[in-house]
Formats: C-alpha cells, structure tokens, sequence
C-alpha cells in the first residue's frame, strides 16, 4: 500500500471520527488514541523494552450483536518502533545501538466488552515503514552484517485491553508481535570460540500504553434504586 493510499484512508477514518449525519453517528463510533510504545527487536541481542515512541491515530468502531457488546475496531496510527542500548564505559566490549522505526499502521480487530466498562480484544495489523534511522558504533559492525534489509511492509498480531476510566476516556494497554522477520542478520561474534557465524531473524515486540477518548460513545446509564415496599 503506497503513503498516497494511507492519506485516503486517514481521511475516511477521520471523516467517521467526525461524523455530520445523526443516523450514520449512531451506528459508527469514532475515537482518537494518544500514548506510546515500549518496544525491543528480538533477535539483535539488545534485551529490554528500551526504546519509547509514539502511539498516535484515529479510529472507527462499529458495534453488533443483540447487546453490542461485540465490535469491529478499525485505526490508522503512526507508531514508533526500534531498539536502544546505551554502551557501558566500564565494559570491555562496549557498544551503543540505536534503531527508530517510524510506521503507518492499520490495524483490524475484534472485541468484546462486558458491561461497558471493560473491552478485550484481538486482531491482526498492517504496517507500512515510511522512515528509519539506525545509529552505532563501529565496534557493532564487526559483530553484525545484515543479509537483507529492513523490510518496507509488516504483518503482526495483536492482544488488547481497554478499561473505561471516566465518561468516554479509555486506558488501553496493548502487546503486539510481528508474525515474520523485519530482517535477517548475520552475527559473527570473534570473541566465541570455536568461532562459528550465527544467523538470525529480527522481529518487532511492541508494548503500548495509550488512552483512547470515543467521541460520540453513548454513557452508562445509572441503575435507579428499586424502592422497598411498605
């Protein structure tokens, strides 16, 4: 899917987060999502959820069932994610690492919420690479070559809860997982003996803490006290 086509949609979404038409907002429930990623790649030997980035889009939710307690959730983010490791200065091998990926994603799922306040969900999302920057030092590159590139396009899953704070606003906490290798690596470690070239694959494991506010969600409605009899 090229940017041009992510533009269109943002559009769309954004068009039923605001919609004009009574009708249509009944049916259709728009939100907005703000918060971030802790985020790692497995398979680069830098272990912890070091690097932090934004978690930012729209959304269209459309409910069904008798109750509607089932829904459809459709986003459009920007989501940030990488790897950080900051050299020791008392190591002897010592190194820092850096990888920034910056994605416009689209993810689909599906979700069930149990008496309006709490909602779990899981689905799958789509993830277009549009910019990436990764420093290092020059130590790093005798230990690794890469045999592929970052790749342009990402498919992962994707486990969520919500919790409904207050009104409208909703705390989300997400776990999301590439489901195939952002890249192959080559490790060539010469401090290993018998010396022997490793090869790995580099997938994106993305912790997301986020609220996310639904603008035209219908409010809970109080139960009125039964009146005790005489």
């Amino acid at each position: 899917m090229k940017l041009s086509h992510l533009t269109i949609l943002l559009l769309l979404l954004l068009g039923a987060v605001f919609p004009s038409e009574k009708l249509f907002s009944q049916r259709i429930l728009g939100a907005v999502s703000v918060g971030m990623n802790l985020t790692q790649v497995d398979g680069d030997d830098f272990f912890g959820f070091n690097k932090i980035g934004l978690n930012v889009g729209p959304m269209v939710i459309l409910p069904f069932g008798k109750n509607k307690n089932w829904s459809v959730s459709m986003e459009l983010l920007y989501s940030q994610k990488g790897s950080y490791h900051k050299g020791s200065s008392d190591s002897i091998i010592s190194y820092t690492y850096k990888l920034v990926q910056d994605y416009a994603e689209i993810p689909v799922l599906v979700h069930f919420t149990d008496k309006k306040l709490i909602s779990g969900g899981v689905g799958f999302c789509y993830g277009q690479l549009i910019n990436y920057k990764e420093t290092h030092n020059s130590f790093y590159d005798t230990l690794y070559q890469y045999q592929t590139g970052l790749a342009n396009n990402e498919i992962s899953v994707i486990a969520d809860l919500q919790i409904r704070l207050w009104s409208k606003l909703w705390a989300n906490l997400r776990y999301q997982y590439s489901m195939r290798s952002n890249r192959t690596v080559i490790v060539d470690n010469p401090y290993n003996y018998p010396r022997q070239p490793e090869t790995r694959y580099q997938y994106n494991n993305v912790i997301t803490v986020r609220l996310t506010w639904v603008f035209n969600q219908p409010k809970i409605e109080k139960r009125k006290k039964q009146e005790s009899g005489n």
